[in-house]
């Protein structure tokens, strides 16, 4: 377990996940206090790597439950194995001195039951598990009134088996992208952080850190051209900005293509790698894409400009 914020930091930037110092401290708190941490942003900005990344820094699995509509708490928690069920069953009344009571008993033992993400992670043996409620917004309200028990005791209740509590503590992170807003009792049982795109300098970094092939100044152009897209007035365009992976993706992609300096028609022509909608691709002409590299070149020039006279 990292003993400071800066442990945490270096241990995070080891397995490649460069984290600033708000989201470190919010990190850092979460498993000193032993809370869920919620994290919000818009999608791409790196909430579930984040897990990811804790998992191996903490060398613990990681567990993860993807939340959709509609999703029932059987498919959260647990349900029971039914044809392994019945064919017991079966084999007991078969013997003559099995009682109706014995019978059901025999049912409800845990040969039978089928653990899912949430019970997975309480029962996880030491040092626990690293728990992933991804997208938690998805899930339906009545999921999320589901949660509190787990959020605030580390425990959920089965009315066969009773309660079921941690054996040991699973850190737990909670990821949102806001596509509607979550109740007040799940943000009171966990710690808070929203997460926003990083700045060019932590995207540099983590464009250099996951595509080591791509030269300086590609990667550079990468981060100044991205960031520019995230930025007014250029992000009224488009649907939604390029997330941290959608720059990795792009970068990836530029070296692929042998690109040594990115202009419009490489805009143009890659844009499907920065964008998922088709209006926003549609929206990247070789004119909206020159805006977008001169804007990007003069505010290179006004913060080296600015470095020097520091």
């Amino acid at each position: 377990m990292p003993q400071s914020i800066d442990d945490l930091i270096a241990a995070l930037k080891e397995v490649g996940y460069f984290a600033d110092r708000r989201l470190a401290t919010a990190v850092f708190l979460a498993l000193q206090l032993g809370r869920p941490l919620l994290l919000e942003g818009e999608p791409g900005v790196g909430k579930t790597e984040l897990a990811k990344a804790l998992s191996q820094v903490l060398a613990r699995p990681m567990i993860r439950l993807q939340c959709f509509d509609g999703m029932e708490q059987r498919e959260a928690l647990y349900e029971w194995n039914y044809t392994a069920q019945l064919l017991h069953m079966r084999a007991l009344e078969g013997q003559p001195n099995s009682s109706a009571s014995e019978i059901e008993r025999a049912v409800y033992d845990q040969r039978f039951l089928i653990a899912r993400p949430l019970l997975q992670a309480l029962q996880a043996p030491q040092p626990g598990a690293v728990l992933l409620v991804d997208e938690v917004d998805r899930a339906d309200e009545p999921f999320e009134a589901f949660l509190l028990e787990y959020l605030g005791e580390y425990q959920v209740s089965i009315p066969e088996m009773g309660t079921v509590s941690a054996a040991h503590k699973p850190i737990t992170i909670l990821t949102s992208n806001r596509t509607r807003e979550l109740n007040d009792a799940v943000k009171r049982r966990c710690l808070y952080h929203w997460l926003d795109y990083p700045d060019r300098e932590r995207e540099l970094a983590i464009v250099r850190a996951r595509v080591p092939q791509a030269a300086d100044a590609l990667t550079a152009q990468v981060a100044q051209v991205v960031g520019q897209l995230r930025s007014m007035p250029f992000s009224n365009a488009f649907q939604r900005a390029p997330g941290i992976a959608e720059s990795v993706d792009w970068a990836k992609a530029l070296v692929a293509l042998d690109t040594l300096v990115v202009d419009p028609e490489v805009i143009q022509d890659t844009a499907g790698i920065l964008f998922k909608q088709r209006d926003d691709i549609a929206a990247m002409s070789q004119a909206f894409a020159l805006d977008v590299l001169e804007a990007a070149a003069q505010h290179a020039q006004d913060a080296q400009y600015t470095s020097n006279t520091a």
